[in-house]
């Protein structure tokens, strides 16, 4: 008889990421630490107002404020005087100015967002070219392990093409080719 309070239970642990995802992993962590690191003052205020003003609650804050205002101002509020008379002159040159700067704000994330992408991009652009140099030089290893085994090689014109170096720039010029309204 066992005793249920001293019986151990066999939970499956969650499956651990390979050493190499796991490094990877990191890696991207760091990288995307690196990013937030070179972030200047004014991205950061300027990414911290554009989450706020995402949000829906700024949303219905600004829904209570504006209907706050117009009641206020329609006279709808008891012992509140109107600063602001129809047709709301002031409320019209605070909801511009916030739009502008808002805008601004916007701009400025976007901006740095789009920086950051062109950093992601141009890394895994090189990553992807490293991955094309090895695959090919596999691929010529592969064939001279089969020639001095004496194995068959078929005269396969795909494996012939993709043990060739792949030339960017031309492939680079026959998509700006292949795409409508590009040319090289």
């Amino acid at each position: 008889m066992t005793d249920q309070s001293t019986t151990i239970r066999n939970e499956p642990a969650s499956p651990q990421p390979s050493r190499p995802t796991h490094e990877n992993i990191q890696a991207i962590a760091r990288l995307e630490e690196q990013v937030r690191q070179r972030r200047t003052g004014a991205d950061r205020v300027a990414a911290g107002i554009t989450r706020a003003a995402g949000s829906m609650a700024f949303a219905w804050v600004h829904v209570a404020w504006y209907a706050g205002w117009v009641c206020v101002n329609l006279g709808l509020v008891p012992n509140v005087p109107a600063f602001d008379p129809y047709p709301f002159n002031f409320l019209t040159l605070v909801v511009s100015l916030e739009a502008i700067f808002l805008t601004l704000f916007v701009l400025n994330s976007q901006n740095r967002m789009s920086r950051e992408a062109d950093r992601r991009g141009q890394l895994e652009f090189q990553v992807n070219l490293l991955a094309e140099q090895e695959n090919t030089k596999t691929l010529e290893m592969l064939q001279r392990i089969c020639e001095h085994l004496g194995l068959p090689i078929t005269a396969d014109d795909e494996l012939h093409k993709l043990s060739e170096r792949t030339d960017v720039d031309q492939l680079a010029t026959e998509l700006a080719r292949q795409l409508p309204g590009e040319q090289p």
